[in-house]
Formats: structure tokens, sequence, C-alpha cells
């Protein structure tokens, strides 16, 4: 059983080291030998090229981390919040609301309301709301809490809160929220993982370049180099670039840039996550 559990550890972990030696690989390697484990030459050219761009690097970094820090503590507030009310069997509209949040889940109304909506009626095009808002509810995260409150919190000990003379407010904070924090780390996990790997709402709505996220600022420069590639034969300057670009490392070097500081930050979240995974499986 060890044996194979090491090996399913290998096979996850494998893959990101293979693109982190592929970054440092010289790009004449890459062209004459394609990828290799032990490639023939290395170079930092690839971590070179984005320093040179370290700048808007640097604050894309910035408005990420804001977006993920900024958006995992509203989310999962709300998410909390909502699903702890329908977990209470006191609460009168318990089953409309989980529907109304189990509906969102069958059917959505588009990409084109969606639009319309955050760029329009709530105004948010070029700001950083329009990157934390539209993921800031999740309907499926909504449910997996409710099933935890249900399982994990016991309603004995609120109803000896509420005789105690203690208010909803305080019996959340004080006494669900310290029982319930294997199921919110694990839910601020996923909800971290959503707002750090987002570049599809920044596409939509930000065209202000010192509000572009990480993801997809990388994501516009594999389209210029992907452009110059194509386009070389437009001229002897453009032909110039590109050939001092190291197109394949630098690629990987955006994967291991991108991926590195949430792969970083995983393991003080993973005895959460165990435990917010196993919860609820023992039945009494």
């Amino acid at each position: 059983m060890v044996v194979i559990l090491g090996l399913a550890a290998f096979m996850c972990i494998f893959p990101f080291l293979y693109v982190i030696v592929i970054s440092f690989t010289a790009e004449e390697s890459l062209a004459l030998n394609g990828y290799q484990l032990i490639p023939e030459s290395w170079s930092v050219d690839a971590y070179t090229y984005l320093w040179n761009m370290r700048d808007q690097l640097l604050q894309s970094y910035g408005i990420t981390i804001a977006v993920t820090v900024l958006g995992t503590i509203i989310s999962v507030s709300m998410i909390a919040l909502y699903s702890y009310a329908i977990s209470r069997p006191q609460f009168r509209y318990r089953k409309f609301f989980t529907f109304f949040a189990f509906f969102t889940m069958l059917f959505g109304a588009g990409l084109v309301p969606l639009y319309i909506v955050v760029s329009q009626v709530l105004g948010l095009r070029n700001t950083i709301w329009a990157l934390i808002i539209p993921l800031a509810m999740n309907a499926f995260y909504i449910i997996i809490m409710r099933t935890f409150f249900m399982r994990s919190v016991p309603e004995s000990i609120l109803e000896s809160a509420r005789i105690d003379g203690a208010g909803e407010w305080r019996i959340f904070f004080k006494i669900v929220a310290p029982l319930a924090i294997p199921g919110i780390a694990t839910i601020s996990l996923f909800t971290t993982l959503g707002y750090w790997n987002d570049w599809f709402n920044a596409l939509l709505f930000i065209d202000n370049p010192d509000l572009v996220p990480l993801q997809s600022l990388l994501m516009r420069i594999e389209n210029n180099m992907e452009f110059m590639r194509q386009n070389t034969q437009l001229g002897a300057a453009a032909h110039q670039i590109y050939s001092t670009i190291p197109q394949d490392a630098a690629k990987m070097a955006m994967v291991v840039i991108a991926t590195l500081p949430i792969a970083v930050s995983y393991p003080f979240f993973q005895k959460y996550f165990i435990s917010g995974l196993t919860i609820g499986g023992v039945k009494e």
C-alpha cells in the first residue's frame, strides 16, 4: 500500500518537476532534442526574459494577491453564513433558499446577461470588484458547507447557547465557526484556487493595464509570443525579436511563476483539507 501511494504521489508531482526542468533548459537544446528530463544544456534565459518585464509582473502579482485575499474573505464569509442559515431546522425558509442555490447549479443565465449586469447595471468594468463579485458565491460550496454544518454542529449545543441568552451572531462566531474550521478551510482553499487561476473575468471586464491580474498577463504574453511566431515573415525586425525569445522555456517558466505560490501554500491547508473531506463519512 505504501508503494502504491508513493507511486501515486510521484505521478502527481512529477509533471510539475518536469515543467521546472524544461523552464531551465536552453532553447537550443529544446529545438534539437525536444523535452528531456536531464537536458544537455541548462539556461536561465526564460526567467531573464520574464525578469525584463518585472514591473508589470510584480504589479499583476499584487493585483492577483489582493483579489485572491479579498475575494476569499468575502466569498467564504457569504458562503458560510448562507449555508449555516439553511442548515438550521428552525429557519422557516430554509427549503426555499436551498432550492434557490441548487437551481443555479442546473441553470445559468449565460455570458451576455453576466456581462450586462457587471458592466452596465453594477458599473464594475475596469475595477477590481469585477474580478471579485462574479466569483463571490458558489452554489456547490454552499451545499457542501450546509452538509458540513448539519453533520458537525449538533443542534443541542446551539440550543444550550440560546438558553444562556446568546444571539445568532454570537453563536455563529463563538461556537459554529470554531467547530467548522475544517470545512471553512477546505472551502477557502477551493475559493483561493478559483480566484488565483481566474483569467476569464479579466478578459471580459478589464482593459486598464494597471488592473490586469497575473494569469491574464501571462496569457497575453503567450499570445504575443505566438503572434510574433506566426508573423516573422512581416519583417527582419520582427524575426530578430522573435529569435531572441526562449519560446518553450518561457512558457514553462510562466507556468512555474503562476503555480509555485499556490503550491507552496497548499501544505498549510492540508490538515484541514483532509478533515473537511472525511468528516461526516461515519454515521452513528
